[in-house]
């Protein structure tokens, strides 16, 4: 377990070393000057090269990025352009955002698709299993950028339930939950029913009926413990899309997370804050899929002794 764990570490590092770069190097060659923005079109030639002095832009692009670097090293991402607070700072204020948006999407997603991909499996072929899929089919297909509004239409501007944007009670969370969980629930369903339906076919699950045991107790206690591997996975990659920042989300709710600051910055081409916002965004990706991977391993040794090979 130890190799395994040490494995995957390494190359969790590796990826966001590699990411880290990427992201540095693509920033720096997108067109516009964040000095042009900051001081208008119409500033004097000495100011902006002033400004860009203090900035540090006027250095090469190896010296930028040794400095990058040597920041993450301490744990210093540099002040925004934009508002020169600590970019830290201003992440910290939207992280919490961002996660009670994802951990919402989240329960949204499971309380959706467990039961809809368990009726599936177990009603194959019939009416129920149609519905369900239809419905898995129509979340897959509908983006955020369209769910969100016509839930906004319906919900708040029709009934008046729940507030159009912002993140001001709980009343505030349904909507974009609804959004990110929908559209999540819908590929969950499908994993949960083809699991299930491999694990229905099993030996011990005739042998588990055949003993007298009522199908809930079956299907809970045997069929669905075993089928949770792939849907464990699945689960970790949608909940690190979810960590990332739900950006087409946050920006239709205006809600205030990691999502809306990457997009704010990358407009005032502030190019710590972006850094820092992908940076964090792919931290997450790969804690998650880490921790995920631990977790298959653990429920499943196999993985384990491959990997010891």
């Amino acid at each position: 377990m130890l190799n395994f764990l040490l494995s995957r570490l390494f190359s969790a590092l590796i990826v966001i070393l590699g990411v880290s770069t990427l992201v540095f190097m693509l920033i720096h060659i997108v067109p516009g000057d964040p000095v042009e923005v900051m001081l208008g079109e119409s500033s004097q030639v000495a100011d902006r090269e002033a400004l860009r002095h203090a900035l540090g832009l006027d250095q090469s692009l190896l010296s930028q990025m040794a400095h990058y670097f040597n920041g993450l090293l301490h744990f210093d991402l540099g002040q925004s352009l934009h508002s020169k607070r600590p970019i830290i700072d201003v992440l910290l204020e939207r992280i919490p955002a961002t996660a009670e948006l994802a951990v919402a999407g989240l329960l949204v997603a499971v309380l959706i698709a467990f039961p809809l991909g368990m009726i599936a499996a177990v009603r194959r072929d019939s009416a129920w299993d149609s519905g369900a899929m239809f419905f898995s089919m129509f979340g897959i297909s509908v983006p955020n950028f369209w769910m969100g509004p016509l839930l906004i239409l319906f919900f708040s501007l029709w009934l008046g339930w729940f507030p159009v944007s912002g993140r001001e009670n709980l009343a505030s969370l349904v909507l974009p939950a609804l959004t990110l969980g929908t559209a999540m629930a819908a590929i969950l369903s499908r994993m949960v029913r083809a699991s299930l339906l491999e694990v229905l076919g099993e030996d011990y699950i005739r042998t588990a009926r055949a003993k007298g045991m009522s199908e809930r107790i079956v299907l809970v206690h045997h069929a669905l413990r075993n089928a949770m591997l792939p849907v464990i996975t699945l689960l970790g990659l949608q909940l690190g899309t979810l960590l990332g920042g739900a950006v087409i989300t946050e920006i239709v709710f205006s809600w205030p997370g990691v999502g809306q600051l990457t997009i704010d910055s990358i407009n005032r081409r502030d190019y710590p804050v972006v850094q820092a916002c992908i940076l964090l965004i792919s931290l997450a990706y790969v804690v998650i899929n880490t921790l995920t991977d631990l977790v298959y391993a653990w429920l499943d040794p196999r993985i384990r002794l491959e990997e010891g090979r």
